[in-house]
């Protein structure tokens, strides 16, 4: 027994290391010991005191073993305070899971540079370590290296990690390649409604894979005979329906078009990538994608996933909520043109660098500052459409930008079945917002905000947008069980911090 506690903390220590980005000589260094003992340790085959489990945790900044559950995570947040200087916007979060689903087309080595350290994305190497897909970080932790092996266990899948992450459907793609036949766990992720797989469903049907919905697994079989004989036409253009159907297509023996795709960012990086693999994608930025598929992909690839739109939209209404001037470097400029557009309706004062581009060589990034402004509520309502429309991800933060302007603005966030009515929950901060119905919401301006303690919406952006009020309100507010920020935000807390804002984490004891 004791000997099974050995192995189960050495294997702790070593998924803490490799999460760290870490060798075992390095965790040796930091300790002061040999790797030769940091490699016994890690195979549990060496006694460990609880006093060298404390060291270990300390240098690998993980809580290795602890008494009890830790409990959920909150924010403490003093607001009232005005954000300065300059804030690089990370990597894309959807682009990132959609290329660790990618890496499972291909045979050789990955790496992906400067990948999101955030919730969805752990999640994520969870279910693919637990399949035999070998990942660690590389260079201090900034890149991800992944190897896929010969053979996928999905018998030994983790299916509490993959319940956590709606991004497990586009495993589908990949795996319809590599099997005849599989089970996969049902997706969760965000509370955001009944958000039908059907899509899903119809498009990959095409390439012979037919889905069985039951005891919350899908059951995949796979039709060798089956083939896209015509153009493929998504009944809804959805970024993961897209992009599932992209990850099929990428290794199917012919040509394959998808019609009515989504031309959104992380498409666009999924088709960057997938031409890194040898695969000729026409049509990228259309709604008509063009797919000459590659049977057999191995290649050692390197690739720089582009900046988060959706990440840079929140801090341009971080900016504009705390009555800022602030300077949001590297931001994707193409997928924020609509959104600065109702801006500058509004009376938003800004201004831009000339464009540059990503690492990827192809999106366009530009540097944004905001200044302090008075805002007037638009004439038209706020609503997203599919790109180059206004983003769906970011309707929720002009609730936000809404409650400080002059006037009402009605928001229609048609896309989701309930999305809508976690942004009422601003009226605890001392917002005016009324709920019509499900999608729609008239937020009434200005807005006097006050500091409160409340639970943390269950959806990533309504969550962020509640954070940003929080931090305008005067006083210190308390935001619980803030899990649901983590899965889409690297460090966010820590990010604000270093521009101006007062923001605590910690645990209740």
């Amino acid at each position: 027994m004791a000997d099974d506690y050995l192995v189960r903390i050495g294997k702790l220590i070593r998924d803490a290391r490799q999460h760290r980005g870490w060798t075992q000589s390095q965790l040796a260094e930091a300790l002061g010991t040999s790797q030769s003992a940091v490699n016994r340790i890690e195979r549990g085959n060496q006694n460990i005191s609880l006093e060298m489990i404390a060291r270990i945790g300390e240098a690998l900044d993980s809580e290795i073993v602890s008494l009890g559950y830790a409990g959920p995570m909150h924010l403490r947040v003093v607001g009232g305070r005005r954000l300065s200087g300059a804030i690089d916007v990370k990597t894309s979060k959807n682009a990132c899971v959609a290329l660790l689903c990618a890496s499972l087309l291909n045979q050789g080595r990955t790496v992906l540079r400067r990948v999101a350290r955030i919730e969805e994305v752990y999640r994520l190497l969870e279910v693919l370590g637990s399949i035999g897909v070998r990942t660690r970080w590389i260079n201090d932790g900034v890149d991800l290296e992944i190897v896929p092996s010969a053979e996928l266990d999905l018998a030994a899948i983790d299916a509490d990690a993959a319940r956590r992450t709606r991004s497990i459907i586009m495993f589908l793609g990949p795996l319809l390649h590599r099997m005849d036949h599989f089970k996969l766990p049902y997706a969760g992720g965000c509370d955001l409604g009944t958000r039908t797989v059907e899509p899903h469903m119809i498009a990959l049907r095409r390439f012979g894979l037919d889905i069985a919905a039951t005891e919350g697994q899908y059951h995949g079989m796979v039709d060798r005979s089956v083939r896209p004989d015509r153009p493929i036409v998504l009944t809804e253009r959805g970024d993961t329906v897209t992009e599932n159907a992209l990850l099929a297509a990428a290794r199917h023996d012919g040509i394959t078009v998808i019609r009515n795709a989504s031309s959104n960012y992380m498409v666009q990086d999924l088709c960057f990538f997938l031409e890194a693999l040898g695969v000729k994608v026409d049509g990228i930025g259309t709604t008509t994608l063009t797919v000459h598929g590659v049977p057999t992909i191995d290649v050692d690839v390197d690739y720089s996933p582009s900046e988060d739109p959706v990440e840079a939209m929140s801090l341009v209404a971080a900016a504009v909520v705390t009555e800022s001037h602030l300077t949001v470097r590297r931001v994707p400029i193409e997928f924020l043109e609509i959104e600065l557009a109702v801006l500058e309706e509004m009376g938003l004062d800004h201004d831009r660098t000339p464009e540059y581009f990503a690492d990827n060589g192809r999106t366009r990034l530009v540097d944004l500052t905001v200044r302090p402004s008075k805002l007037e509520a638009p004439i038209d309502k706020i609503h997203p459409m599919p790109f180059p429309g206004l983003n769906i991800d970011n309707v929720p933060f002009f609730a936000a930008i809404a409650a400080v302007a002059q006037g009402q603005t009605l928001i229609h966030d048609w896309v989701y079945d309930n999305r809508a009515i976690y942004l009422t929950d601003l009226n605890r901060l001392g917002g005016r917002l009324q709920l019509l119905d499900p999608h729609r919401v008239l937020v009434e301006g200005p807005t006097r905000w006050r500091a409160a303690e409340m639970m943390c919406p269950p959806a990533l952006r309504p969550a962020v947008v509640v954070l940003l009020a929080m931090m305008a309100a005067e006083g210190t507010s308390v935001l619980r069980n803030v899990y649901v920020i983590n899965r889409g935000y690297e460090d966010l807390a820590e990010r604000l911090n270093s521009i101006g804002a007062q923001i605590e984490t910690f645990r209740d004891i």
